[in-house]
């Protein structure tokens, strides 16, 4: 179930399904119930425990002019109401920690109101809307997904971890401890780097130590790998282990990225430890096509059948799962699992060769996938030749433009995609182009630099951000957030989604960067899914990465605040600088303004 909605007599609440995460919409049903709006309060109940209210950042300049709830802080939204029309709530922090509970979640959403003299009203039960769904991993039959948190540029990372935080140890080892502590936080509490990697990898870590885990613990299993960067350490242990008890095959890229003769590269010493341990039918296979073997790809099998398959954009490394933000797809379909069984069993016959492949059935065809265990969707294998991919790029970028003919009620394309301006792509070019298209509701993010367009009042443009914004200076009360320069990739991530909470949504994602050239050369796999739960899922990943970086990509060019010490509280440091709620519904207006983007924002996700 993507959705659940609940509505009374003045207002409508949705609640999206995501990954570990909820998506909340509200709807007001006419611009009048708007008048003098303060806000949303939100109140949240997982099942069996205690409710609470979701807490804002900032609060009213004088709370004592305001109806409060003297057990409550002063900006927790009973006291000090959001002023959004939707709000992406991701259990943990100030309520539950890092260990969040999952299941069902009781939400209920009360909208409110200033009097005349622009003072907070007291919350009226009767006004709210409460609705129940389930906040979790995303599963669905048996199929499975998950993502990376993807947040080191975040006031999270640095209140957790430090803005400075090591995301591996400093010297060159391959296979580390990473129950060694990696550093403290800002009470001199210490953590590891294994505490890290849990709160970073998030559901993405999960599913793919999952399907190892079971393959190590269950001798009638074996396992196929491709692998582009791999260099994760507890990753490369079961994986060593299979070789030593002869259980997996790898065939791992050896482009210039990957392999040195002067200067052995994490992935030539992992080759050297696996064939020193490897037991026949072991075996480790390092080539490339014309570019990369760029696949991340775990194939679980028995003497009698293939049984799962683990495949996204996710490398086995440090910085693929613990600073990109990426994604895993995970498919318990012994039919799945048999073609992309049958796909390596084709390249490891065939030397990881660009012109056996082409030949192979695998290059020109595609593979479709009925809906049942798993949902509907279409896969493609590259390499390809030039037709092949022409074409498929070409219906990728058609079925993009496809959403400018519904009305911009309807009409929505979500993004999040590593390059957009690297290289000819006709995806590339309807994704630059988007935002400028007032009847879709655009919303995207790459690590590209050009091209970003920003929300701006007023306007009905779409919204364009980069993940690498730069040397961005907070002020206060926010600390400040470490740069991503010298890692790697914010968004690793390849996905588009249209039309995720229509008649016809589809996600594309997978390992491809989307582009005519990586589809001719490299070893990728391009998912096309026609599932609204899975298309909602990714929608809410989107939402999340543009909101954030469009505010860091906001500060980038701001000059650096003076210096000046602040509390260590958020809450107590807006209070310092000055930042509080409004007591207008000035806030408010956009959202009812038919030429102002905020409008589109409300009709689409509520």
């Amino acid at each position: 179930m993507a959705s659940v909605t609940e509505q009374s007599k003045l207002l409508s609440v949705t609640a999206h399904i995501g990954d570990c995460k909820t998506l909340l919409a509200f709807d007001l049903f006419d611009a009048q119930s708007a008048v003098n709006l303060a806000g949303f309060t939100i109140q949240c109940q997982p099942d069996g425990l205690p409710p609470y209210y979701l807490y804002n950042t900032l609060q009213f300049e004088t709370p004592a002019s305001h109806a409060q709830d003297p057990h409550e802080p002063p900006n927790s939204s009973v006291n000090a109401p959001v002023h959004k029309f939707r709000w992406l709530h991701v259990p943990g922090s100030n309520h539950q920690g890092t260990d969040p509970f999952f299941g069902e979640y009781t939400y209920t959403v009360t909208p409110r109101y200033f009097d005349d003299k622009q003072s907070l009203i007291a919350l009226d039960p009767a006004q709210g809307v409460a609705l129940k769904v389930y906040v979790g991993p995303f599963a669905k039959n048996k199929f499975k997904l998950g993502f990376t948190r993807g947040y080191t540029q975040s006031q999270a990372f640095t209140h957790h971890f430090g803005v400075n935080a090591l995301i591996r140890p400093k010297n060159e080892e391959l296979l580390f401890d990473t129950a060694q502590v990696s550093g403290s936080d800002s009470s001199g509490a210490h953590y590891t780097f294994a505490d890290e990697y849990a709160w970073l990898g998030l559901t993405a870590r999960t599913q793919i130590f999952a399907l190892l885990n079971e393959v190590l613990q269950d001798p009638s299993q074996y396992l196929d790998v491709f692998a582009y960067d791999l260099n994760e350490p507890d990753i490369c242990k079961i994986l060593l282990e299979l070789a030593r008890q002869g259980r997996v095959r790898i065939i791992l890229d050896n482009a210039a990225l990957h392999h040195s003769a002067a200067k052995p590269t994490p992935e030539d010493q992992f080759e050297a430890q696996f064939r020193a341990l490897a037991k026949s039918p072991a075996g480790i296979l390092r080539g490339h096509f014309k570019r990369y073997a760029h696949d991340k790809v775990f194939v679980s099998f028995n003497k009698d059948s293939a049984l799962k398959v683990l495949t996204g954009s996710t490398n086995f490394s440090v910085t693929g799962l613990y600073v990109n933000s990426n994604h895993v797809l995970v498919f318990d379909d012994a039919a799945v699992a048999a073609e992309y069984g049958q796909l390596f069993e084709t390249v490891w016959q065939g030397g990881v060769k660009l012109t056996p492949y082409l030949q192979s059935p695998f290059s020109s065809a595609t593979f479709s996938v009925p809906q049942g265990a798993s949902p509907e969707a279409d896969i493609t294998f590259a390499p390809h030749t030039a037709e092949f991919v022409t074409k498929n790029l070409g219906d990728i970028a058609t079925r993009i433009q496809q959403e400018g003919s519904k009305s911009a009620k309807q009409a929505s394309v979500l993004f999040a995609v590593m390059e957009i301006d690297n290289g000819t792509s006709p995806v590339y070019t309807a994704l630059k182009n988007l935002h400028a298209d007032e009847h879709i509701f655009s919303y995207g993010i790459s690590d590209s630099s050009s091209g970003i367009a920003l929300y701006a009042p007023g306007k009905k443009t779409g919204v364009l951000v980069t993940g690498k914004p730069g040397k961005t200076i907070l002020p206060p009360p926010f600390d400040q957030v470490r740069s991503i320069g010298g890692i790697g990739h914010q968004i690793h991530h390849k996905f588009v989604v249209c039309d995720f909470n229509g008649s016809d949504p589809v996600v594309y994602c997978g390992s491809s960067n989307l582009a005519l050239g990586g589809e001719q050369a490299n070893g990728d796999n391009l998912l096309a899914i026609y599932d609204g739960d899975v298309a909602t899922a990714f929608a809410i990943e989107a939402v999340g990465l543009v909101d954030h970086f469009q505010f860091l990509d906001r500060m980038a060019s701001v000059a650096p605040p003076a210096a000046a010490k602040m509390p260590v509280s958020k809450q107590q440091a807006a209070v310092a600088a000055g930042w509080f709620l409004s007591t207008t519904d000035n806030w408010a207006k956009p959202y009812f303004n038919p030429d102002d983007f905020h409008y589109t924002d409300r009709l689409l996700f509520a």
